[in-house]
């Protein structure tokens, strides 16, 4: 599977879970995760992967289809990963874009999800659309020279982020692909597959929040195996703006799933 890397971690025979598959978010790529996976593998074997369009900046300049760029499209790939690693059901932990990718893959392939961590995402972005974004984007550099620019451009916690998803300060995918995903989720509402899904779900929203107010406390009401966790002072990103609560978080989620899930 390209671009899957395999961490380590405590294997099932061991007491941990068969896998945790770690999903980024929009012009997020699965070395961000890096300050959690140490202590994500004591619960298990942990991987992660870059999505379709967030591979780097020799993957093409195509214009993708609608097809290529949909929801169903990023859930069969994340479905195709957990058959790939073949440890038995996996935990996803998914961050925005992630995050819906978890709760989808888990409505659609309910045999392949064990549980699933939801990081500020929301079922229904009807009416949003990314054109506030352009001038935003425009502003941007063709290539950030170091970590210390990007960080006077996007604040601390989002600059080293970005920095960290990025080849050598360039871009790792292209903007107007990464819109048109964002795009898809201004037209449509997700609330069919997150009422689908019945594996456990720790659902943690940001104070400051890119989400319409009140879904995330409405998803954990209308899911029965749902926990709810609203991060005080915690920006989009909740596990590197608060990571002290977000690692006691899913830690306490993880210990709680029991012998069932190993």
């Amino acid at each position: 599977m390209i671009g899957l890397l395999d961490y380590g971690g405590l294997d099932r025979e061991d007491g941990g879970h068969g896998s945790i598959v770690l999903l980024h978010g929009l012009m997020g790529r699965g070395r961000t995760w890096k300050r959690q996976i140490p202590w994500l593998r004591r619960y298990g074997r942990v991987f992660t992967f870059d999505a379709a369009f967030h591979q780097g900046v020799t993957q093409g300049s195509h214009e993708p289809t609608a097809d290529e760029i949909s929801t169903e499209r990023f859930v069969a790939d994340v479905a195709e990963v957990i058959t790939w690693i073949d440890r038995g059901p996996a935990v996803l932990v998914g961050h925005s874009m992630g995050g819906l990718h978890a709760w989808c893959t888990a409505a659609q392939f309910p045999e392949l999800v064990a549980a699933t961590v939801v990081e500020d995402m929301a079922p229904d972005f009807r009416g949003r659309t990314t054109g506030d974004w352009a001038p935003w984007f425009n502003s941007w550099p063709d290539r950030f020279a170091d970590l210390d620019e990007a960080v006077a451009m996007f604040g601390e916690v989002a600059g080293r982020y970005f920095y960290e998803a990025f080849d050598d300060g360039r871009l790792h995918g292209r903007i107007p692909v990464w819109a048109a995903i964002a795009e898809e989720w201004g037209t449509r509402e997700f609330w069919g597959q997150w009422d689908s899904v019945q594996a456990p779900t720790l659902l943690l929203e940001a104070e400051y929040s890119v989400t319409p107010p009140g879904q995330m406390a409405q998803m954990a009401q209308r899911g029965p195996h749902s926990h709810y966790l609203r991060v005080e002072g915690a920006g989009h990103l909740v596990h590197d703006d608060r990571p002290g609560v977000y690692r006691g978080a899913v830690e306490a989620f993880l210990a709680g799933l029991g012998s069932e899930l190993r």
